[in-house]
């Protein structure tokens, strides 16, 4: 059996740590629209000071959902879907998997039913 580390944080820790904040995933939301924004257009687009901007994207960089490519002395920011599709087939996709099957099985046994 494997013990479970209350103090380690994991990638998959702070990817959901990051989308449980509203105000990050609204900036997620304006990066998916138009990658590449610098902080300046970010801040223009929400009701927020730079420094809490700068803070969550901060905590967007750390979760790898926002990658960054300096370009002269512009910082742009790029969107990185790979950890929401991590979440998506750890978490949601097993799950939703089983449910697909058993509407599957049951649409076979309706389907046996009417043949018969």
């Amino acid at each position: 059996m494997v013990a479970y580390n209350a103090l380690m944080v994991t990638d998959e820790d702070k990817v959901f740590k990051a989308l449980a904040d509203i105000s990050r995933r609204k900036l997620l939301d304006h990066l998916h629209e138009k990658n590449g924004l610098t902080l300046g257009e970010l801040c223009e687009q929400h009701n927020m000071s730079r420094q809490a901007v700068t803070k969550h994207l901060a905590l967007l960089e750390a979760a790898n959902l926002v990658v960054t490519v300096w370009q002269g002395r512009e910082k742009l920011h790029y969107l990185n879907p790979v950890p929401i599709n991590e979440i998506y087939t750890r978490w949601i996709g097993k799950y939703e998997q089983a449910r697909v099957q058993a509407l599957h099985n049951l649409k076979q046994a309706l389907k046996e039913n009417d043949d018969e």
